[in-house]
């Protein structure tokens, strides 16, 4: 899943789009059952639509199957106005898709889509997360495109633009849920500059019990087939690479209540010499020893240092 391109840097994602919108997670289970954000529930200012059928190839055995383009943009409602920067709630284009898992293990998707002008351009990037597809099993759902300014060329277009998908045991925690460890991990936009990278890993209490946790989150970097990355050095502590991330802390112990969370960094710089560059699209993460992995995917653009620094876990500021 990692990606410093131009229409979706991997430490920004959309947010460093010329234009801002927000993300649409439609979480889906391996049964075709969708559920969309509580900002798009409501259907009281529906109106006529019509629709095309796109003729996309997909990637990873995800294509957008048509587009659906309402005859009037929904006027604004008082829980869903237009904003501050012009952005009206829902632009009324949406993009229907369809999920095949030609594995054998069930996965859990993350999809972006975009939505483009008839000469190419990005008009909208938006997320999908779908979740428990079973092996051979195909899922359907739909991504709207969101708001968008009123000069905005008119969509014509949507494809797949990004794929990631990790062990469904293995994906990060659905927002609002708690697994059976009791914690969850997940990871931050990060930040980029002047070729330095820096990307956060989090770690919350969301069950009942303390948990503690001292030293240095465990991690395997793996390549595009979660398969293990090798001649990348793991360092305790971002000294080595960089004094611009901070001092170096001490480890210690982390006690942490329900309700409380924790961080770590990882620091990197993508400085391309001779050799090949190193691109490790998946993270599997383990708090401490002994705990359950999760794969997160923060799209480490290595290049050619053979050095990721990982900063130790520290308690965050409630």
């Amino acid at each position: 899943m990692n990606r410093l391109d131009s229409l979706r840097p991997p430490l920004a994602a959309t947010a460093a789009l010329p234009l801002s919108f927000a993300a649409i997670a439609l979480l889906l289970t391996a049964c075709g059952t969708e559920r969309t954000d509580a900002g798009h529930s409501d259907t009281s200012t529906a109106v006529p639509s019509s629709s095309a059928q796109v003729d996309d190839p997909g990637k990873d055995g995800v294509r957008v199957t048509s587009l659906t383009f309402a005859s009037t943009a929904p006027a604004p409602t008082k829980s869903s106005p237009v904003s501050a920067d012009g952005l009206g709630s829902d632009s009324g284009i949406s993009a229907a898709y369809e999920v095949t898992n030609k594995s054998d293990e069930t996965l859990t998707y993350s999809i972006v889509f975009t939505f483009m002008s008839r000469d190419g351009g990005a008009m909208a990037n938006q997320t999908a997360t779908v979740r428990d597809v079973g092996p051979g099993k195909t899922v359907r759902g739909t991504v709207r495109a969101g708001g968008l300014p009123p000069a905005t060329p008119r969509v014509t277009q949507a494809k797949v633009l990004e794929v990631t998908k990790v062990p469904a045991g293995e994906a990060p925690a659905e927002p609002g849920t708690c697994p059976g460890s009791g914690i969850r991990v997940s990871t931050d936009q990060g930040d980029a500059a002047m070729g330095l990278r820096v990307v956060g890993l989090h770690l919350e209490n969301c069950g009942t019990q303390p948990y503690t946790v001292e030293g240095y989150p465990l991690l395997e970097l793996l390549d595009k087939d979660r398969k293990p990355v090798h001649g990348v050095k793991i360092l305790d502590g971002s000294g080595e690479i960089t004094t611009g991330a901070g001092p170096d802390e001490q480890p210690r112990p982390v006690t942490l209540g329900p309700g409380e969370s924790a961080t770590a960094g990882l620091v990197w710089r993508n400085t391309t010499e001779s050799g090949t560059p190193v691109n490790v699209p998946y993270v599997r993460v383990r708090a401490k020893a002994g705990a359950a992995p999760v794969t997160v995917t923060p799209n480490l653009d290595l290049g050619t240092t053979g050095k990721l620094g990982v900063k130790p876990w520290d308690k965050a500021e409630p």
